[in-house]
């Protein structure tokens, strides 16, 4: 069926949801379920409660299992839904930024300032725009997430069945992501853990943060390893243990060596040095992932390497302090 500008996508539509669709989250499934409507729209029917699992309202985040009912209702197509497409040199871009790709999944370098996917005044993201490049992929699902203004390795599933075993890995941890970031000040030892819970909040403003509480955060923990001095900073590689929001720049201020160029949780004076050294974006970058998949022999390693524009920085703070085991 074609839609035109202006039409309403079907009338009130009743979904079962089968064993193909458990575990996708709620708004990735509406997504791929009602092509061509602008994400923003589709989040603003979720946050009215428009949208029903089993005659319930849920949050974006609500994963989807065998059986459910799901009501959409009529989805109207504006002129947002042409003219918020990705522009064409951001697809040209992430066309030379795969870093692996076979016939389960595909492994990107996303660049700093796009946001994974649409919402919030976005109406298109990365996933969105890979969708467009790769019509063929109609299963084409984010298996992770990267906050906007981190930059490096993402993955994305080409079937339900590989996600539910990235899935099933990212639950056990047994899939190791990695970081370099630039710490505005010095770890204490060389290796350095943090394992503080972790409850994201929201501001008067609107704004959210994530805090550290030790009553009810989530379990949070962080290894910063220590890789170099530069001065008065320190480049750090960074390890995962958990996956929450925010984590390695809470848990980075926490240490008090926030991460370099971040305006939320950073420390602004030594922001402001850097920007005068040409650092216009946050120094967070997701450098390695190790996949053990059941598909391969060995484990899958990607890569991406530091940006241009992070290199640089590095080598405007000078003489580097290599540290010691």
């Amino acid at each position: 069926m074609s839609i035109t500008s202006g039409s309403v996508h079907g009338a009130v539509e009743l979904v079962r949801i089968d064993d193909a669709r458990v575990g996708q989250r709620i708004d990735n499934f509406l997504m791929t379920h009602a092509k061509g409507v602008p994400p923003s729209r589709l989040y603003r029917v979720l946050r009215r409660g428009e949208v029903r699992v089993n005659k319930g309202r849920v949050k974006p985040s609500y994963r989807l299992q065998q059986g459910d009912l799901v009501r959409i209702p009529p989805l109207r197509i504006g002129l947002s839904a042409t003219s918020g497409r990705p522009l064409q040199d951001r697809l040209r871009h992430l066309l030379s930024a795969v870093l692996y790709e076979d016939e389960r999944l595909i492994a990107l370098n996303k660049p700093s300032g796009m946001a994974v996917h649409g919402g919030s005044g976005l109406s298109w993201g990365l996933i969105e725009a890979m969708r467009a490049l790769r019509p063929e992929l109609p299963e084409l699902e984010l298996v992770h997430r990267l906050d906007r203004e981190t930059s490096g390795c993402l993955l994305l599933g080409k079937r339900r069945s590989i996600l539910h075993e990235l899935h099933r890995l990212i639950r056990d941890r047994a899939m190791k992501k990695r970081y370099l970031a630039l710490l505005a000040g010095h770890l204490e030892h060389r290796d350095q853990w943090v394992d503080a819970p972790l409850s994201k909040n929201q501001l008067r403003s609107g704004e959210r943060v994530v805090r550290i509480d030790p009553r009810a955060g989530k379990p949070a923990r962080t290894l910063f390893r220590s890789r170099c001095r530069l001065g008065d900073f320190t480049l750090a590689e960074v390890e995962l243990v958990t996956g929450r929001t925010h984590q390695i720049r809470v848990h980075a201020a926490h240490l008090g060596a926030p991460v370099a160029s971040d305006e939320k949780y950073g420390d602004a004076e030594a922001n402001r040095r850097l920007r005068r050294l040409g650092l216009d974006r946050l120094f967070l970058h997701a450098s390695a992932l190790v996949v053990p998949l059941s598909y391969r022999d060995r484990p899958l390693v990607i890569k991406a390497p530091l940006p241009q524009e992070l290199e640089a920085v590095i080598d405007a703070l000078g003489e580097k302090r290599w540290a010691s085991n």
